[in-house]
């Protein structure tokens, strides 16, 4: 079941079936290609959440 992460260890496995999802075949309008979306969006999500850019120190 796809949930939102709520830890870096559910981070780390979505990251992983992400990447499994990738290295496949998917047709579009599938299970499969909804759950990669999904998955994207949630661990941007939490990476927005937890890993922030300072926009305002540009180098």
């Amino acid at each position: 079941m796809i949930s939102p992460i709520k830890s870096e260890s559910q981070y780390e496995l979505y990251l992983e079936r992400v990447y499994e999802l990738m290295q496949q075949e998917i047709e579009p309008n599938s299970k499969a290609s909804d759950e990669l979306e999904l998955r994207s969006i949630l661990i941007e999500d939490y990476e927005k959440k937890n890993f922030p850019i300072d926009a305002h120190n540009p180098r």
